[in-house]
């Protein structure tokens, strides 16, 4: 059965056509050929042959002529456009016709290195002449001491990632003179990767690449590839400070692509209330499965993942089983160990594997097959993303398929009711800042250990004299000597290896199988660990569920055996911020500002029991677990007691905490006797935990208790859809509206990644001695600048959020400004408008 049967039979279904919120068919495109060039190497030419490549698309040959010129070139073309054979060619037809040549590629992650090198030897295989061999080799963190030397003295292709060359191959470039020598081109794949605090530390790491290169006589020349984002050409100039060409016109073939938006049907109109997203996703899933369409389903968590896999299993058709494919749906995701994750690329490549439940891990280019169809369980959180997950759908000229499925959040109910905003938009821009004072120093002191500063040396952007007064800064301090006109590094360890790259975490947790002699089945962050494999947990792997038994952070593993049981566990973590020390602070129109150090607390406190089929709440297990502290830096924002007095008399003021009547304690137990205590959503009965009693209308919309807590306004329900029914009808005060925007444009003021900052508001916050407070902080250890610098970027930041918000279309608040408010909600923007005003 076909994909077109297939959307013929959603739309006669009103339970799942009735449901498309929208319909976009992105046309084909025919593909445009051009002939190889004429002078590449004869031997290559016919293993490239060989593989059916009879023609080049025209952006590989434009990407040909570019890197011939000498030019660097940066590729956006769209997800399996051929990028791979693109800088391949000019690169493998280099090393063949140069016995001294070499060439160095940086991926993001092990698993595509590995993609790329067997890519690579297949193609090197057709090639009967080997008189000149590339030797081509992975040198990462899982090559064996044993085959390093080697590697370095044979291979003339290396293949590694930009925290190997930061750690491992920069700081000890003496054992790789040969190789930096002739050192050619240098190929980053999947440069989107690299953007906020990453992407500033890997900016600073190629211009400590650029600067070895230099001193072994070479001027690599760089090719750089992209997924769709908003700004390729700024991201690779900023990333290798060089001039770069970008060819973005994609002349590969593809068929039409079904774009559908889904928004689960409304099962309780006044509530507000949706279907699952995870039901309707499994059941969109379940629908492809039988129509024989490979597929992935792409979850937003791990623990997502895992359960829509549990109740895709049982969905496996007698004959995919009669077949011999008992697996022919697998989960994908961090965590799995390598071999497991190899095994289920080599089973979606040869079409054993019919569907695949992943997170993020495959969004990135692993080559997988042709994939027919992509339902993403959510919206991924930014547009890039999710063109990036639809991308891995369409292969050639067949048609393919997308589908997102809208969930009960705000964001993902915005976008359902307004896909323009979504269809209408250009991806976001990656954003990077090298000259962020902190990550800079750590390099140049890394740049010292590798080879001495001369005192009139640039480095990357920075000029001489710029470069000069850092060298003097850290001679002063003791962290560098300087003899006659260069400053040599004096510690005794090189520095690269007390800097990480990436978001710092703690050691990973390995995960032990107690029944099968403690078999390793995978790992997780060891910061995540306290949430996902506390003592009780249920951990899911490929649909199986292990009890974790204990939790050993001193020795980093958790103990595990397989159960069978008929619920989930769901932790419940404690948030408390601290101030450790303010470094300044200003009274200003309308509260104050400060920035310093301040200590995020996380504590996972106990767990919640929940069945699998109504989500029942069977009972709540508390935990003595150690808090997670990150100390880190931030600047907050406290509003005065006149403001909130004014705002409040003028009734633009929702930051106060509800206090129901003096009725309400009648009312509420007229509504449980009137409900019979039975959850008037879901119908489960009250058990040992008493069921809540909801407001329709929200109680603050009411000026008068009575009208609110009148018993037609109030409904019986369990905690767990009390839960639910409060995030869709919530009303946002004005001070979650200001940190929302605030949150948002912080990132462009700062040049950073949303990720790299947290955003908090309290309405009467301890920090601030009972004040409103929006708290901006870092999300690493120490932090980076970012604090100081909004502070000092205050009132342009407010001034920034009020044009955000003013020129905003919307009539009461939207992701693009305040945020969304509920189905029925308020969303603040007025609220909003009324603190700015009295900010500036």
């Amino acid at each position: 059965m076909s994909l077109t049967s297939l959307l013929s039979h959603w739309r006669a279904d009103p339970t799942i056509g009735g449901n498309f919120a929208a319909w976009e068919t992105i046309p084909e495109r025919q593909a445009t050929f051009v002939p190889f060039p004429e002078k590449i190497n004869g031997n290559l030419l016919q293993a490239v042959k060989g593989t059916g490549i009879k023609a080049l698309y025209t952006h590989q040959k434009e990407a040909w002529d570019l890197i011939q010129s000498g030019r660097h070139a940066a590729l956006a073309t769209d997800t399996a456009s051929g990028k791979t054979l693109a800088y391949n060619l000019p690169v493998l037809d280099f090393l063949l016709n140069s016995s001294e040549g070499r060439a160095l590629y940086l991926f993001p992650t092990k698993a595509l290195a590995q993609d790329q090198l067997s890519v690579i030897q297949d193609l090197l295989t057709k090639i009967s002449d080997q008189s000149l061999p590339i030797a081509p080799a992975t040198y990462d963190g899982d090559t064996s001491q044993s085959a390093r030397a080697s590697i370095r003295k044979k291979s003339r292709l290396i293949i590694s990632n930009p925290d190997m060359l930061h750690i491992g191959i920069l700081p000890r470039h003496t054992a790789w003179s040969d190789f930096f020598g002739g050192l050619r081109y240098i190929v980053i794949d999947e440069m989107h990767i690299y953007r906020g605090v990453f992407g500033s530390h890997v900016a600073n790491v190629i211009r400590r690449l650029k600067r070895v290169a230099r001193f072994y006589g070479s001027e690599p020349q760089f090719i750089l590839t992209s997924a769709t984002i908003g700004n390729p050409t700024e991201l690779a100039q900023g990333l290798i400070e060089e001039p770069v060409m970008l060819i973005d016109e994609d002349a590969s073939a593809r068929g039409a692509k079904h774009f559908i938006i889904y928004n689960p049907p409304l099962i309780d109109v006044e509530l507000g209330l949706r279907a699952s997203m995870i039901n309707e996703s499994v059941r969109i899933a379940e629908d492809l499965l039988s129509y024989d369409l490979q597929t992935i389903l792409f979850g937003r968590t791990r623990r997502t993942v895992e359960v829509m896999l549990k109740y895709l299993r049982p969905s496996l058709s007698p004959t995919l089983l009669e077949s011999g494919h008992p697996k022919a749906i697998r989960a994908y995701r961090s965590g799995y160990l390598p071999e497991h994750r190899r095994e289920i690329e080599h089973g979606l490549r040869n079409g054993d594997v019919r569907m695949v439940v992943a997170t993020t891990a495959l969004e990135l280019g692993i080559d997988i097959g042709g994939m027919e169809a992509t339902v993403q369980a959510g919206y991924p959180g930014t547009i890039a993303g999710t063109w990036q997950q639809a991308g891995r759908a369409g292969r050639g000229k067949d048609d393919s398929l997308s589908l997102l499925v809208a969930s009960p959040s705000p964001s993902d109910q915005y976008l359902a009711r307004n896909p323009d905003y979504f269809f209408g938009r250009n991806p976001e821009h990656a954003l990077i800042n090298p000259n962020n004072l902190l990550i800079l120093l750590k390099h140049i002191q890394c740049a010292a250990f590798e080879i001495p500063f001369g005192s009139n040396e640039s480095f990357g952007d920075l000029s001489p004299t710029q470069v000069t007064e850092i060298l003097s800064i850290l001679h002063e301090s003791g962290v560098l000597h300087k003899s006659k006109d260069q400053f040599f590094w004096m510690g005794d360890k090189y520095p690269s290896a007390e800097i990480s790259l990436r978001s710092a975490s703690a050691h990973p947790i390995i995960l032990q199988d107690q029944s099968n002699a403690n078999r390793t089945i995978g790992e997780i962050d060891g910061e995540a660990a306290p949430w996902i494999v506390h003592p009780g947990a249920l951990y899911l792997h490929e649909a199986e569920s292990f009890l974790v038994e204990e939790l050993d952070l001193e020795n980093h593993r958790a103990l595990l055996n397989p159960v069978e049981v008929d619920y989930f566990t769901r932790p419940r973590r404690e948030t408390e911020i601290q101030v450790l020390e303010i470094r300044e602070d200003q009274n200003i129109l309308g509260g104050s500002k400060a920035h310093g150090e301040l200590a995020v607390i996380t504590q996972v406190s106990g767990y919640h029991l929940i069945r699998w089929d109504s989500h029942e709440k069977l009972g709540f297990r508390e935990l003595d677990l150690p808090p997670n502290k990150l100390i880190t830096a931030g600047y907050w924002l406290a509003l005065s007691e006149e403001m909130v007095a004014q705002l409040r008399d003028e009734g633009l003021w929702r930051g106060d905490r509800n206090y129901y009547g003096a009725n309400w304690d009648k009312q509420r137990r007229a509504a449980l006797e009137r409900d019979q205590r039975i959850c008037q959503v879901c119908g489960v009965k009250q058990g040992s935990v008493s069921h809540h009693v909801h407001h329709k209308m929200p109680f603050k919309a009411f000026d008068s208790y009575l009208d609110a807590n009148r018993i037609e306004n109030l409904l019986t329900v369990c905690p767990a859809c009390h839960q639910k029914v409060e995030s869709a009808v919530r009303m946002r005060s004005g001070l979650s509206g200001l940190a929302f925007a605030l949150g948002h444009l912080a990132p462009l003021l700062l040049m950073c990644d949303t990720r790299d900052l947290g955003v908090h508001s309290d309405p009467q916050s301890t920090i601030t001695e009972g004040l409103p407070v929006v708290v901006v902080y870092e999300m690493i250890p120490a932090g980076i600048g970012f604090s100081q610098r909004l502070f000092e970027c205050h009132n342009e930041l407010i001034d920034n959020a009020r044009q955000l918000i003013q020129g905003c279309a919307c009539q009461d608040g939207c992701p693009s400004c305040v945020g969304p408010g509920g189905e029925d909600g308020s969303g603040g923007k007025v609220e909003t408008l009324a603190i700015i005003e009295r900010l500036t």
